[in-house]
């Protein structure tokens, strides 16, 4: 299928079951104390929008202003965002949107390597139950989460990576342009290929011949 890339295999666990409904799953991580950054958050990010949404985008973690309000991308990044989706036909309501890391580190510091592995399967189970055909990754550390390689973001942005019966479609993260002028125009690209891509209608490949990143 043109356009569509594997990787061979990837450090990923295997997907929680559908055990419970994404509001379900929400409400019981409100009070996770599962990790060192419980202790400093204001509440747990979850994620929202469109709980049967065919695009989701995935960011690193939480900010300060998503830490206060409780939503994803809600500050300038989120402001960005919005018009970037706007800019392909989309909006907040028809997407769903939500972070690898639930809780914001301090001082908007990197999510460290055991933040990571303890809040993913939380993340894995959002994607499973919401059955996204395309998750778009904002930044290194969702798009390395998702598919499990230490390759660096300018190498694979742009580009669909078949994972499972979903597509991982790699892209610069809103913040970064805005603190690296330089990169405003190569994340306005990333959006236009989506929506190139989007507009192919690519479907996933048959069971046999998926790479099946969760196990």
């Amino acid at each position: 299928m043109e356009g569509r890339h594997t990787y061979d295999e990837g450090d990923v666990p295997k997907r929680n079951p559908q055990s419970v409904t994404l509001q379900e799953l929400g409400h019981a991580l409100q009070d996770c104390q599962r990790c060192r950054l419980a202790s400093g958050r204001t509440q747990v990010v979850f994620g929202t929008g469109n709980p049967h949404a065919q695009i989701m985008f995935v960011g690193e973690a939480p900010g300060f202003y998503e830490d206060k309000q409780g939503e994803p991308f809600v500050g300038a990044a989120g402001r960005l965002l919005n018009e970037l989706l706007e800019g392909v036909g989309l909006s907040r309501k028809d997407v769903y949107i939500a972070n690898v890391i639930k809780c914001r580190p301090p001082d908007n510091r990197n999510p460290l390597p055991d933040e990571v592995d303890t809040c993913k399967p939380f993340l894995f189970q959002q994607i499973e139950l919401i059955k996204p055909k395309v998750v778009c990754t904002l930044g290194n550390f969702a798009m390395q989460t998702l598919l499990g390689k230490k390759v660096g973001i300018m190498k694979v942005r742009g580009q669909a990576f078949q994972v499972q019966d979903f597509f991982v479609f790699p892209m610069l993260h809103p913040a970064a342009a805005l603190h690296q002028g330089n990169l405003n125009e190569p994340l306005r690209e990333d959006f236009r290929k989506l929506k190139e891509f989007l507009e192919r209608r690519q479907e996933p490949a048959s069971q046999t011949e998926q790479m099946n990143l969760f196990g």
